[in-house]
């Protein structure tokens, strides 16, 4: 029982409980099917973006350029689509931004796993790349008519209607996203001598090289997979905004790597668990949203996220060191 309650899921659950309770204290309304529809609507992107990251650490790396490579795949993706007149093909901007989004973590995958640089050093370096080649070449201007494909698809959704509340709800198929990245990764990470070898590799680099795991095709796979996880939320977000700005979703690693770290995933790699970081991402969405219900300004969110990170990385570091000693 001591066990189950001091696992790092089992914490941040009773964390999420505790804000909500709180919250729902000072402001009853926060309590509700709708509050909970616009938390998950606003949790989709860090969501799909800290799936992704996941995978990274796991493997013993840590990427910053995500959001940079999403916005880049956004953008060029939807340009690309009013170029080619292709505004009511969805399907096409999916393809499209994954492709995009692969072909960058690429490039990441080369220095870090043919040249062996670090992780940190490569994905600041790639987050400025990416960056500078969007606004240089593709474009600065805000795209307020996003094709229509877009649009159908920010305004589809799983269901709609009146809650007991009073109030209107709607679930946006968006959802589904990111269900299926959430599938996906699981099958990846829990089914195939894939998923163990990205594990393997982030316990020891070296061990896993000894045991004949193939580690610069890992780290490749690794990379190329966030970039396309990258890509395909760099899409959802500027279809549910209805607007592909190139200046958006920088900024989100701070966010996107709380919740993977507050999931229990280790800097130092080969641990981490998808329910975890989902259980982050909600603390973290949940926390954002609670700040503004109680009216504390929106400044406090970094503060909040950055003591969190200091205590998800700080007690599970002082709880090993601990066992060490006793040992």
């Amino acid at each position: 029982m001591s066990r189950f309650l001091t696992r790092n899921e089992t914490l941040v659950f009773l964390v999420i409980v505790a804000f909500i309770v709180f919250t729902s204290i000072v402001d009853p309304r926060f309590f509700s099917l709708s509050t909970l529809f616009d938390l998950l609507r606003n949790g989709l992107i860090i969501g799909i973006l800290a799936i992704g990251v996941l995978l990274v650490l796991i493997s013993g790396g840590i990427d910053v350029s995500f959001t940079a490579l999403a916005a880049f795949a956004m953008y060029a993706s939807t340009t690309l689509m009013i170029t080619l007149g292709l505004g009511d093909q969805m399907a096409f901007a999916f393809v499209v931004a994954a492709t995009i989004g692969i072909l960058l973590g690429c490039v990441n995958g080369f220095f870090v796993a043919t040249l062996g640089l670090p992780t940190l050093i490569v994905t600041l370096g790639t987050l400025a790349l990416f960056r500078g080649a969007l606004l240089t070449f593709v474009g600065t201007e805000l795209i307020t008519r996003v094709p229509p494909g877009m649009r159908d698809f920010s305004r589809s959704v799983l269901w709609s209607g009146d809650l007991p509340d009073g109030t209107f709800g709607r679930l946006p198929s968006a959802v589904l996203v990111l269900v299926g990245a959430v599938a996906a990764t699981a099958f990846i990470l829990y089914r195939t001598q894939l998923g163990r070898n990205i594990v393997a590799i982030g316990g020891s680099r070296e061990a896993a090289e000894r045991v004949g795991i193939n580690v610069v095709r890992t780290q490749y796979f690794v990379y190329a997979y966030v970039g396309m996880l990258s890509g395909i939320a760099g899409i959802v977000h500027a279809s549910l905004a209805r607007v592909a700005n190139p200046f958006d979703l920088v900024g989100l690693e701070l966010s996107v790597i709380a919740a993977v770290v507050l999931g229990g995933a280790r800097l130092q790699g080969g641990t981490g668990t998808l329910t975890g970081t989902l259980l982050g991402v909600a603390l973290i969405v949940v926390i954002n949203n609670s700040l503004i219900t109680l009216g504390i300004p929106s400044t406090w969110q970094n503060v909040v996220i950055g003591c969190l990170i200091l205590l998800g990385t700080g007690i599970p570091a002082w709880q090993a060191r601990r066992q060490e000693r006793m040992a």
